[in-house]
């Protein structure tokens, strides 16, 4: 893979862990300043390992609070974990018709899941909201968007971005480690 000589480079001599700690300190630092968490759990990764790509960032814009702010979906911290997966394991388009090629991208997805919600309970964003806050904000709504800047929404988003883009990363270099082995 390109990207595994490349991202080896630029972590050569840093542990799984300072890597690792590193996605979660610039994704929470992202989200607080930022926001969107798709995007900066996904900055977050990809500055700790040295990657750059704006196409895969920007693809993650309308992912935030459930996928467009709605609540409703999936955690937008966890797509931009599975998008970066995604990208470095997946299937590229000259392998389309080949089944198999994303079977690496779809267990590493499920490790990331599996582990997300064993934290989380949940992988639902509204969900989630209700369980850290206690209850949950319509973002498009103007009062409610007010009331969770004031309740401190951004503070556990970001806590949850951060942790998330530590495991996802985490999650990546071990794959990374483990194919060097093969």
């Amino acid at each position: 893979m390109v990207f595994d000589k490349t991202v080896r480079g630029r972590c050569m001599g840093k542990s799984i862990e300072e890597i690792s700690n590193r996605a979660f300190e610039l994704g929470r630092k992202y989200e607080k300043e930022c926001t969107g968490c798709a995007q900066t759990t996904i900055a977050g990764i990809f500055d700790a390992l040295g990657i750059d790509n704006e196409d895969v960032f920007k693809a993650a814009s309308g992912l935030a609070d459930g996928l467009g702010l709605t609540g409703d979906g999936t955690c937008g911290s966890l797509m931009g974990g599975a998008i970066v997966i995604g990208y470095l394991f997946g299937r590229e388009r000259k392998d389309f018709a080949d089944m198999m090629k994303p079977l690496k991208s779809y267990i590493l997805s499920k490790k990331l899941h599996d582990e997300f919600v064993e934290k989380y309970g949940t992988c639902r964003c509204y969900d989630i909201q209700q369980s850290l806050m206690g209850r949950t904000f319509n973002l498009y709504d103007p009062n409610e968007l007010q009331e969770a800047t004031k309740f401190g929404m951004f503070e556990y988003c970001s806590k949850l971005v951060g942790e998330t883009a530590r495991l996802a990363t985490r999650i990546i270099l071990e794959q990374m480690e483990k194919d060097s082995q093969q």
